[in-house]
């Protein structure tokens, strides 16, 4: 398909007007909302995740934002190297070439270790990290071939800042896509090629209804929902998106979201020993493991919401019923609230 050269060469509106984006894991979520952002300033947006039907959905929220936008779609699993290869092949022929690529594939795990197994590990590591490695090494051949000079963002989180107790797959795999975010800035300077390594901390993006839960599954999805949704503590997502979205704009190198997540990731760099000592004592308040010594499959927090409310402590519920509204009303918002496969965050 080749692109209409109006569309490329339009009068210039803003530092992105006019350029082709890919976001991974752009389906639903945080990545549905960075799509938004991408064609909110004029890109064209190529949004990948692995279900099919999830990606007409967001096609149609994207659409509804913003009536005549370009935005395609495409099936594309990030562990699979072949495939992203193929994804952004397809989109630097649909737009003429690719300028800005969003790495933000995932998979959240929320568990004490104990009901964890080396599966859970692996899994995250090929999601998040090596979903990364996959989209910028793909990626770079165009971003170097992009008229204004590409820009690739890299997903991480707070949780690749320090390990969080029950997220340990998902902050070791995060800590890798932080490793790898530096890296790339520093070797790709010479390139025109800007990095922009990204670390959300807690935002309202209906994530809890995605994750996956082990052990006292009802009482981790209670607290996760909560913390998650808890106005003092996390973030309005449309927010997020925006100001990410402005940081890759603006070629930043790093951003870090929430005053919770900066004063985390600033006293884990000065004194690693203290909050080391905080994450022990965080475990004793978070749910202890089931007695049985046995990993058994994690849940989806589809299956397990009807559960929790059911079984949960009166104290529990109280806390899921505190935080977990505004993170509800961002799941039906964000296509949250239907069938999941991995995708966005």
């Amino acid at each position: 398909m080749t692109p209409s050269p109006l569309f490329r060469s339009r009068p210039d509106k803003g530092p992105l007007t006019g350029l082709s984006a890919v976001v991974t894991g752009g389906s639903r979520g945080l990545g549905l909302l960075l799509a938004e952002q991408l064609l909110r300033r004029g890109c064209a947006v190529t949004v990948a995740a692995r279900d099919e039907e999830e990606l007409d959905r967001a096609r149609e929220f994207l659409l509804r934002q913003r009536p005549g936008g370009r935005v395609r779609t495409a099936v594309c699993d990030v562990t699979d190297r072949a495939a992203v290869a193929a994804l952004m092949g397809g989109a630097a022929d649909a737009f003429g070439g690719i300028d800005v690529v969003v790495a933000n594939a995932g998979v959240i795990q929320v568990a004490p270790v104990e009901s964890v197994g080396s599966d859970e590990f692996r899994s995250a590591m090929d999601t998040i990290y090596l979903g990364a490695v996959h989209a910028a090494l793909e990626a770079l051949p165009w971003l170097r071939r992009s008229r204004p000079g590409g820009r690739l963002a890299l997903i991480g989180s707070v949780g690749g800042l320090l390990a969080v107790p029950h997220l340990l797959p998902y902050s070791a795999a995060k800590s890798a896509v932080a490793a790898l975010a530096e890296g790339l800035h520093a070797e790709l300077r010479g390139d025109r090629v800007s990095v922009t390594a990204v670390h959300p901390g807690l935002m309202r993006t209906g994530s809890h209804l995605a994750a996956e839960f082990g052990g006292d599954q009802a009482a981790e999805f209670a607290w996760f929902s909560a913390l998650a949704g808890a106005p003092l503590v996390s973030m309005d997502a449309r927010r997020a998106a925006d100001r990410i979205v402005t940081a890759v704009e603006r070629r930043r190198p790093r951003i870090v979201l929430t005053p919770l997540a900066k004063a985390a990731g600033l006293t884990h760099g000065i004194a690693p020993a203290l909050t080391t000592r905080l994450s022990a004592l965080a475990v004793k308040v978070l749910p202890a493991p089931p007695g049985s010594g046995n990993v058994v499959a994690l849940h989806k927090g589809h299956a397990v919401e009807g559960t929790a409310e059911r079984e949960l402590h009166p104290v529990l519920r109280r806390l899921r019923g505190w935080g977990s509204t505004l993170n509800d009303r961002a799941a039906r918002r964000l296509n949250q609230r239907t069938r999941p496969a991995a995708g966005g965050h």
